[in-house]
């Protein structure tokens, strides 16, 4: 007993610890999308600060400064960049070396502002969306038939069929990459949506192995049932395979939800137009672009990852179902 104790106590502490790992990144990501321009490197000899750090604004919401050991307003810049402080009632004109910005411990939301200016967010939401929810329709629909057909109806030669759908998992994407480009040039769909969302209306093979493996866990009683009634096989899809594999096809569609949201190779090869682009696309965009601007970087990086976040968390009761009732499991 106290043997097994221990063990799982080792196990608990190796989990929380690897946990911790992983996490660190995007909460150092989170807290420096918080952070004033001037702390997210620290000055030299200095170690990283975690917590969030802003600007400090008078009553009229001017941004204070020190210069030459005061604490004065800063009233915007000139026309040629330098800062215009406003001294014992008068203003005075200073360069970017010579003022340091008041600091305090809070959240900087400006990176957040800053960063919905420089960035079409709704735009390349929408899109992403769009391509989103269209590969996941034609994933779970066209998957599903084809996984109904290898897992309950008898035909010659379905398992070898069946072998064949397997093993094209075995082609890296880089080597069918450029037929499926000039596939899709030669139909003039580079530059469209299609290339991102058409493929998956023919049905993935991981999906279909996954969906086959649920089905075959159905009870055929069910099936053999359906017929005496007079029941199509369309009809034992569609009302009674499909109601009870509800897990195994919110865990597909939630994979490939998750794949659409992240993927950066597809939208960046086949889109053309900057009104096309995905968030991937355009978040990578946004950083060749303001390479500089480190806070509204990882602002929008952060705004990008909560979705897919809260979604997991969401969703993951159905998540783990599906993937221990299809034979997934470790």
């Amino acid at each position: 007993m106290a043997t097994s104790r221990t063990h799982r106590i080792i196990a608990m502490t190796v989990l929380v610890v690897l946990s911790i790992t992983f996490i660190m990144p995007f909460v150092w990501m989170l807290s420096t999308s918080f952070k004033h321009e001037a702390m997210i490197f620290p000055p030299p000899g200095e170690p990283p600060r975690w917590l969030p750090i802003t600007d400090v604004h008078d009553d009229e919401g001017r941004q204070l400064v020190r210069y030459q050991g005061q604490v004065v307003p800063d009233m915007g810049a000139d026309e040629y960049g330098l800062h215009q402080l406003l001294v014992d009632g008068e203003i005075v004109t200073a360069w970017n070396h010579e003022v340091e910005a008041v600091l305090r411990t809070g959240l900087h939301w400006d990176n957040y502002r800053r960063a919905f200016e420089m960035m079409d967010f709704w735009q390349n939401l929408r899109n992403t969306l769009f391509v989103c929810f269209s590969a996941v329709l034609g994933t779970v629909l066209s998957s599903a038939l084809v996984a109904y057909s290898f897992a309950r109806i008898p035909w010659r030669g379905r398992d070898v069929v069946f072998v064949l759908v397997l093993a094209t998992m075995m082609l890296p994407y880089q080597v069918t990459l450029i037929p499926l480009f000039s596939v899709y040039s030669r139909l003039g769909w580079v530059g469209t949506f299609k290339p991102l969302i058409v493929l998956y209306w023919f049905g993935v093979p991981f999906y279909i192995f996954l969906l086959r493996q649920f089905f075959k866990g159905i009870p055929e009683d069910l099936s053999a049932a359906a017929r005496i009634d007079g029941c199509s096989e369309f009809g034992i899809f569609a009302r009674i395979v499909v109601p009870l594999s509800k897990p195994a096809l919110a865990t597909a569609a939630l994979f490939m939800f998750l794949f659409q949201w992240g993927d950066f190779l597809n939208p960046l090869i086949y889109l053309q137009d900057h009104s096309q682009y995905t968030l991937a696309v355009a978040l990578q965009q946004f950083q060749s672009q303001h390479e500089s601007a480190w806070g509204p970087l990882m602002a929008m990086g952060t705004v990008i990852t909560l979705p897919v976040i809260l979604l997991f968390f969401l969703t993951q009761r159905t998540f783990i179902q599906g993937i221990a009732l299809s034979g997934l499991k470790g």
